[in-house]
């Protein structure tokens, strides 16, 4: 199991920037698939974005794609997300999650283990 916390979120006007990051205890990290979701007021948590074990692969969903870069630092047990050209249809609470699911496609919340509490992103138009 491994502690997850995010942090970065804020209230930003659209077309501004923001990167959040999430902190992870354990020193398994570097072992974990990261992923991040987001859930609107009244909608289901969706994919984000998701980085394999080593950072050498990514995957975005193409609401976000050419917009957020996922990346990772295993040395800092620390998973991010720039977040770029933001849209008021952006605003969500955050989540990251560790997945040690072994397979293809980790753009299912069932897929991970372990979540953070969540971090409020607001974009205001």
């Amino acid at each position: 199991q491994v502690q997850l916390v995010e942090s970065g979120g804020g209230l930003v006007q659209a077309g501004g920037s923001l990167r959040l990051s999430c902190a992870a205890s354990g020193r398994t990290f570097s072992t974990y698939v990261m992923g991040w979701f987001r859930q609107a007021p009244g909608k289901e948590r969706e994919f984000v974005a998701h980085i394999s074990w080593s950072g050498g692969s990514t995957k975005y969903a193409d609401s976000v794609k050419g917009r957020f870069t996922i990346s990772r630092d295993n040395a800092k047990n620390t998973v991010y997300l720039q977040m770029n050209s933001l849209k008021p249809e952006d605003t969500a609470v955050y989540y990251c999650a560790a997945s040690t699911w072994v397979g293809s496609d980790y753009a299912f919340p069932y897929k991970y283990n372990d979540w953070g509490q969540g971090t409020q992103v607001s974009v205001s138009s």
